[in-house]
């Protein structure tokens, strides 16, 4: 029996790492993807290309019927307006399943940092006091907050608030974190990339609006993160808070959607009187169209991101079953 197991698993090595390539296959592929590239370089209209019939349309209305300058972006939420909340709504439904799958058995309170959470439960149970706590437990529970204290500083991986090293330390680095100098351009880093995130929805006068908006900012979260660790993050990336916020910005997008088909008869048609050109409410509806997906696309991405760095779970199962395997090779 056992002799059996050893060989089916000797045979399923041998056929993992055996060298197999198809190189006709591989060069077909390649050649098919350079010729239709070739072909695409080929048809790109020259510069004195008359526009085609759809873009000059766009052109045309988008100044007196959108109050953009900027047509990109009165294509994505005007004229295709109900095409940019089909896009929206997928990122929604892939941030669903992403949060389906990695979700926990039980009430999850944080995407990353689930022990610390514990841990906090812990602590506040084991501190909890009533009236009748004698003088004995206070001084037991000074004692366990200078514990923890000292296991702070003393840890072998260091303080858990990188920022109490002190500049210039002659101590290697030991904090959960990067390097002072990853942290401070980190900071200054976040502050710049959050404000131009804002600045894209705000005013829209750059193609993308929302959509580039939201990943700039979640990539600010992501950054800060990285570079001084889960406590910098922990009060915001939470399923508590970034969860409404979401669905705020996905309610602000259908009633929009709806008030343009009630008002006006169109899905997302402009309903509110047009500004100077140029300036935060030229593009009437437009303007807040992008911030909402400013919203939405920022929580969702961050949803997705930390709830991947949270999951704990080995889906393809070899762990299981190298285990199930050794119990029996053990038992018989």
């Amino acid at each position: 029996m056992i002799e059996q197991r050893a060989a089916e698993h000797a045979e399923r090595e041998l056929h993992a790492r055996s060298d197999f390539h198809r190189v006709w296959l591989a060069l077909l592929l390649v050649g098919a993807f350079a010729a239709i590239l070739v072909l695409g370089v080929i048809g790109l209209p020259r510069e004195s290309a008359a526009l085609p019939a759809v873009a000059r349309h766009a052109m045309e209305i988008a100044l007196p019927r959108w109050g953009q300058t900027e047509v990109v972006s009165a294509i994505i939420y005007g004229a295709r307006g109900f095409d940019t909340f089909g896009e929206t709504f997928l990122l929604l439904a892939a941030v669903v399943s992403v949060v389906t799958l990695s979700r926990a058995r039980e009430p999850r309170h944080e995407y990353v940092g689930e022990a610390s959470a514990g841990q906090a439960e812990q602590e506040q149970l084991g501190h909890k006091s009533s009236e009748d706590e004698s003088s004995e437990d206070e001084q037991e529970h000074e004692a366990r907050e200078a514990e923890e204290d000292e296991e702070d500083d003393d840890s072998s991986d260091g303080p858990a608030d990188p920022d109490r090293i002190g500049l210039g330390a002659r101590a290697p680095e030991r904090a959960r974190a990067m390097s002072v100098v990853v942290r401070v351009g980190a900071r200054a880093a976040a502050v710049v990339l959050a404000v131009c995130g804002i600045y894209l929805a705000t005013w829209g006068y750059t193609p993308g609006g929302g959509f580039p908006a939201g990943a700039a900012v979640s990539g600010v979260v992501l950054l800060l993160y990285a570079a001084l660790g889960h406590r910098a993050v922990r009060a915001a990336v939470r399923p508590g808070v970034l969860e409404p916020i979401e669905l705020v910005g996905a309610t602000v997008i259908i009633v929009v959607g709806v008030l343009g088909l009630v008002l006006t008869g169109s899905l997302f048609a402009n309903f509110l009187p047009l500004a100077q050109p140029q300036t935060i409410l030229a593009g009437g509806v437009q303007q807040i169209y992008s911030f909402a997906e400013l919203i939405e696309v920022a929580t969702g991405l961050t949803i997705a991101i930390f709830s991947l760095l949270g999951m704990r779970r080995e889906w393809s199962g070899d762990d299981e079953d190298d285990a199930s395997e050794d119990d029996t090779g053990d038992a018989s």
